[in-house]
């Protein structure tokens, strides 16, 4: 059964034209029609972080809705990071991974029944620290470790990681397996690989892609990447 996992910085709904259009956000989403979404400054930073989604947007336009995780009433995430699963998908259950972190930074974490397979799946936004990235990634498997029974895994985000191997990634040991869907920021003309999917082995891999639409290419400064994933078979 393939199944499309989206990672997507959506820079709080603004624009490369400075305008905040929640509702272009959700154009793209449905442009790239995944299954399981990781969203990245999914809130305002400041005040009440109130979601920049908001949930009756979600449920008007969209055939998605918000991983519950209950920390703040006006947001969908935690520290900007939000999971968005298609109706249909069950959240087993869902929670904030907690990270070793100096700035507004931080991981959701959901483990989903997905066709009668239970699927876990981590959003995160890392540091701009390489140090940091590295602690960050080590807390995220040690979560996943301690969290449940072992599953299918899917690790995503905006890892504001530069290199092309090794730093953070070199945390990452066989079975995990790094995917690069190419090149995402600046969304206009993308230069870095800062946005990555992670799976564990027993996935099966379709394909890994940027999303580089004429849409998401001024939607915000980041292109969302997807990769189309094999459930393993039972």
């Amino acid at each position: 059964m393939p199944l499309t996992f989206a990672s997507y910085n959506i820079h709080k709904a603004v624009g490369l034209d400075r305008r905040r259009e929640p509702e272009r956000i959700m154009a793209v989403l449905h442009e790239i029609d995944a299954d399981v979404v990781a969203l990245q400054e999914a809130d305002r930073r400041f005040g009440r972080r109130e979601s920049v989604l908001p949930r009756q947007l979600l449920d008007d336009l969209s055939h998605y809705r918000a991983v519950p995780l209950g920390h703040r009433p006006d947001s969908i995430g935690w520290h900007g990071n939000a999971l968005l699963v298609k109706r249909g998908i069950t959240v087993i259950e869902a929670g904030v991974v907690p990270l070793p972190t100096l700035e507004p930074r931080g991981a959701v974490r959901a483990d989903l029944l997905i066709a009668g397979t239970r699927v876990r799946v981590v959003g995160m936004h890392l540091d701009l620290s390489g140090l940091r990235r590295r602690q960050q990634v080590r807390a995220i498997l040690a979560h996943c470790e301690r969290c449940g029974p072992p599953c299918p895994t899917v690790l995503m985000g905006d890892f504001n990681e530069w290199a092309l191997h090794g730093g953070s990634f070199g945390e990452l040991h066989p079975p995990w397996l790094v995917l690069a869907p190419g090149r995402s920021f600046p969304s206009r003309r993308p230069v870095a690989q800062l946005d990555r999917i992670v799976i564990s082995g027993e996935w099966g891999l379709e394909g890994v892609h940027v999303h580089h639409s004429p849409l998401a290419a001024r939607a915000s400064d980041h292109l969302p990447v997807y990769a189309r994933l094999m459930l393993p078979k039972k």
